[in-house]
């Protein structure tokens, strides 16, 4: 059966060449990527224990979360927590099926403490977490759905998404600017930096301004003294990393500007864990960056989350990935593409490798027009939904980063 899959031009002006552009990107220590990243562990580990026991994924859901805020008190040489933090797991998952159990809360608590203690140095996820598991039974229609064979589910819901290629400097910069603060490395020369670290980037023409967060841990800072002391340490290695990289004409950055001297404690960025969920920020699935680890202020976006959803029939995560995917081949193997645009929109009921509509849309190279290569990326856009069953695949396994 043959897709309706549109190829276009698209007349305007590549990210590069325009004047503005906005990026921002939250780091791993922020409350709301730790639920997507705590939420897409939990969704893996849905997937492997249902293939365990039945052969193939069943009907779930866990994208809707919520990690509230505990209580701290901040001081320097070291803090204590008041209240630990809550992390409320919710929405849909299937424990039974006819007379076996299947544990779910667990697994999903399980696979958070784990995520806790593999990537934040400070929070113990027996001590300063407590857990609420609110999983319900999904829907008979949907449900149903996974009791229909066939080489690819039929989608769970009626969606868009939309996904573009290449990154541009500002939002590379960005992405990999926060992976930086957050590396090993990094936490080796300066482990008062938490991993609740935020990065807004400002580019005008080729010139970048860039405002970081960085929660300091205070366990490792004396004195008001010593946190501006190493707030300018931190600051002259950010400054030292960006330089060095070259992408801009001129960069300035700024970090942690609410700080205020003379006010103490009170005046400076601290956190007890490292993270400001541990007593200021809550966190949620899906408002933190999108499946291409940013938030790109200037580019098309979809609504959905990824994180969390199942990976074989909720096109809210598969078109998510996959979009930005084909748009990736495009570029990279189609010569003549300078900028690449992919749509994919689903309707409920009917096959993810058949969407609704795919739409491409191709900013070209001088010389090149978009007829030389329409066909071309028509077979880029069926060839990735021909095998949509082997991406699954990898999105249940974890091989594919969701933010």
């Amino acid at each position: 059966m043959g897709r309706n899959l549109i190829v276009e031009e698209l007349n305007q002006e590549p990210m590069e060449e325009q004047k503005l552009e906005i990026v921002e990107r939250k780091g791993l220590g922020h409350p709301d990527t730790i639920c997507d990243l705590i939420f897409d562990k939990i969704s893996v580990e849905l997937d492997r224990e249902y293939k365990r026991r039945f052969g193939q994924i069943l009907h779930y859901n866990v994208d809707k979360s919520l990690l509230v805020a505990g209580e701290v008190e901040t001081k320097f040489g070291g803090g204590e927590v008041k209240k630990p933090m809550l992390l409320v797991f919710g929405d849909r998952a299937t424990s039974k099926v006819e007379d076996v159990e299947i544990p779910v809360g667990d697994l999903a608590i399980k696979a958070a403490k784990n995520w806790f203690s593999e990537h934040m140095r400070f929070v113990y996820p027996d001590k300063h977490i407590n857990y609420q598991v609110e999983f319900k039974a999904g829907s008979a229609s949907l449900t149903s759905i996974f009791r229909r064979k066939g080489k690819t589910f039929n989608a769970n819901d009626t969606s868009a998404a939309v996904g573009y290629a290449p990154l541009s400097r500002l939002e590379r910069l960005v992405l990999d600017l926060e992976k930086y603060i957050n590396s090993k490395r990094f936490k080796k020369t300066f482990p008062e930096s938490g991993e609740d670290v935020k990065v807004m980037g400002v580019r005008k023409n080729d010139e970048v301004h860039l405002t970081v967060g960085i929660a300091f841990v205070d366990r490792f800072v004396m004195n008001e003294e010593d946190y501006f002391r190493k707030k300018s340490e931190v600051l002259a290695d950010i400054e030292r990393y960006v330089k060095e990289r070259g992408d801009f004409k001129k960069v300035r950055i700024d970090l942690n500007t609410l700080d205020t001297s003379g006010h103490g404690e009170e005046g400076v960025y601290l956190t007890v864990l490292g993270t400001s969920a541990d007593g200021a920020d809550s966190g949620q699935v899906g408002r933190g960056n999108r499946s291409n680890g940013v938030i790109p202020l200037n580019r098309p976006m979809g609504s959905e989350a990824a994180a969390g959803k199942n990976p074989v029939s909720h096109v809210g995560k598969i078109y998510n990935l996959l979009t930005h995917s084909i748009a990736q081949r495009i570029y990279e193997e189609i010569p003549g593409v300078v900028e690449v645009y992919v749509w994919l929109v689903s309707q409920i009921g009917k096959p993810i490798d058949q969407p609704t509509i795919g739409i491409t849309r191709v900013i070209t190279k001088p010389g090149t027009s978009i007829g030389e290569i329409r066909n071309e990326i028509l077979e880029k856009m069926n060839l990735a939904l021909e095998h949509i069953d082997d991406f699954c695949d990898a999105l249940a396994e974890g091989k594919i980063e969701v933010c």
